[in-house]
Parts: structure tokens; C-alpha cells; sequence
């Protein structure tokens, strides 16, 4: 899988995710640090890359412009540490992947992960 790490989030979590196998950058290293969450949201569409944040922006402009894609995946954890947030996506990945290569907001919570298609509120 494919993931663009936002800015919200430490560049370890691209380290982490690219030694598990995956295909990961994090912004900082496209030099995309300044860049808009639209232009994140081009880049990660024209990459074929799920966006991971901390940060709501991107979820809610993909539910305001009823886009399909790019997945969005969002931490809202109480535990922020990187080798966490890390360690709860890779436990779950399995779970959510095939869900996020279709187009889908996902926010992993402490308890819970809650998952809805995109475009929002164009559902079958």
C-alpha cells in the first residue's frame, strides 16, 4: 500500500511503515511541508497514495467536494507517540486495506475504528 504522511504526524511513521513493506514519504520529504491540503490532496490522488494525518482538514474537504478518492486515514488517539500510532495502523492494516484501495475515510480511535466510503453521502 501506498501512504503519504502528512505534516500532523512524525516522519518516523513513514520510516516505520517503509520497513514493514509498504510504500510511504511523508510530506517533509517532498518538500510539501508548506503545501496547501489541497495540494496534498492532488499529489496523494495523482500518486495513487492514502493520506494518514492527526489532522481533520483533509477529511473533511474530501466530504465537502464528495470526492472518491484520495483514502484519508485519521489518528485520533490518545496516545500520539509515533511507534503507537505505528503500531495500531499495522495491527489493523490488513483490516482496512482493501476498504481504503476503493476510497474511504477511516479514523482509528482508541476503541474503535470507523470507516465511511467516499464519496460521502453517495452511498449504494
Amino acid at each position: 500500500m501506498r501512504f503519504l504522511i502528512d505534516n500532523a504526524l512524525s516522519s518516523s511513521m513513514s520510516n516505520g511503515l517503509n520497513n514493514s513493506g509498504h510504500d510511504a514519504v511523508h510530506v517533509q520529504d517532498l518538500g510539501m511541508e508548506r503545501a496547501t491540503d489541497i495540494e496534498i490532496m492532488e499529489f496523494a490522488l495523482k500518486e495513487d497514495r492514502v493520506i494518514v494525518s492527526a489532522d481533520t482538514d483533509c477529511g473533511t474537504l474530501l466530504a465537502l467536494r464528495r470526492l472518491a478518492k484520495p483514502s484519508f486515514l485519521l489518528f485520533r488517539q490518545t496516545d500520539k507517540r509515533p511507534l503507537s500510532l505505528l503500531t495500531q495502523l499495522l495491527a489493523n492494516l490488513e483490516q482496512i486495506e482493501d476498504t481504503l484501495s476503493k476510497g474511504a475515510i477511516i479514523v482509528i480511535e482508541d476503541e474503535r475504528i470507523r470507516i465511511r466510503l467516499l464519496p460521502v453521502g453517495i452511498q449504494e
